[in-house]
């Protein structure tokens, strides 16, 4: 029996916490964003300790909204905000942030900004999760993102780098196999099947979006990939965002907790909160995957049905970052030239 074995624990409560994005976007400079993200820091200090206290000490995951740290690049530059607004991958927040960890005996996962030494002209949307001795156990770069880099645009040496497994990593760890999917790529249903197939029990979905009554495609698409991947989903959604001339409570509220089954656990509407909170249940999810049965959608996947079709489909570009300096036109200018081809394609 391994570490993690020994461990391991079957069932415990995730928190998805709404809180306010404070972006640092009017900060003159490294410094004074650096400020404004420990002034976060020390905030969420304060709300992870409340909410444990409130929920019980078996709270052992809390997933945070996407960007809470900075907020999202408004016209700046990939140079300006790379200075300004992204994290070391060995910085001072990962640090401050392991030390929360380490204090509530938790799992903490949110999303940021990050500089990589291997590709020092770029930073990538990372998703991360630290474990209960404050060191990061997962690390997954945004792969579809519209306006900034992603692994997919310096795939060759992105996978000289890290592989296969670190383009699709899954952390087994006491609490299940915790898996990342950033923002809108909950509505690539292939991020998800990848982590599944790689045994991913949970979904860790740091997002800002629009939340409203009506069924969005992202609340459609939440429940469908949880039930598809026979996963829980903890989609943790920020609270507005302030300090930018956008109204801050554009991307405000709906974080949630679904089960492998697409059975909303708990849900809260606008505004900072803690109400989405629920039990997870590794011994059920794990019963109900070894299951034979109509219901039992993994077991039933016949992939070599499509491998041939995505192997000679070739749609946005590979590498498109690679050997060449761009600016934020280049991201438009890419999938213009895509949707040009596939049109001359008769695709679409």
């Amino acid at each position: 029996m391994n570490a993690i074995e020994a461990n391991r624990i079957d069932s415990f409560r995730a928190l998805a916490l709404q809180i306010t994005c404070h972006a640092v976007n009017q900060a003159r400079d490294r410094t004074e964003a650096a400020s404004l993200m420990q002034k976060t820091i020390d905030r969420l200090a304060q709300q992870i300790a409340a909410s444990i206290a409130f929920i019980g000490s078996d709270c052992r995951l809390i997933v945070l909204p996407e960007y809470f740290l900075t907020g999202f690049p408004l016209g700046e530059s990939l140079v300006v905000w790379a200075e300004k607004a992204c994290l070391e991958m060995d910085g001072a927040e990962y640090e401050a942030l392991g030390k929360i960890a380490q204090k509530h005996n938790i799992f903490l996962a949110g999303n940021a900004y990050e500089l990589d030494p291997n590709f020092p002209d770029l930073y990538f949307q990372t998703c991360f999760a630290i474990d209960p001795t404050g060191s990061i156990v997962l690390r997954y770069r945004r792969l579809n993102s519209m306006f900034a880099p992603t692994p997919h645009d310096v795939w060759d040496k992105y996978l000289d780098c890290y592989g296969l497994e670190g383009v699709f990593p899954v952390a087994k760890t006491a609490i299940g196999n915790l898996a990342a999917l950033a923002s809108e790529e909950i509505l690539y249903p292939e991020v998800a099947r990848c982590l599944a197939m790689r045994g991913a029990e949970i979904f860790l979905h740091s997002t800002s979006e629009v939340y409203g009554k009506e069924r969005s495609p992202k609340e459609a698409a939440k429940i469908s990939r949880a039930v598809e991947n026979m996963a829980y989903l903890v989609s943790a959604n920020t609270a507005g965002i302030a300090n930018i001339p956008i109204p801050a409570a554009s991307a405000d509220g709906g974080s949630k907790i679904i089960d492998y089954r697409g059975i909303v656990l708990a849900e809260t509407a606008t505004g900072e909160s803690m109400a989405a909170f629920a039990e997870i249940d590794l011994a059920a999810l794990r019963r109900y995957r070894r299951r034979p049965g109509l219901n039992n959608l993994l077991s039933r996947q016949r992939f070599e049905l499509y491998a041939e079709s995505y192997t000679q489909s070739h749609f946005y570009p590979a590498n498109t970052m690679l050997e060449q300096e761009v600016d934020r036109k280049h991201f438009l200018q890419a999938q213009q030239g895509t949707i040009e081809r596939l049109a001359a394609l008769g695709i679409i």
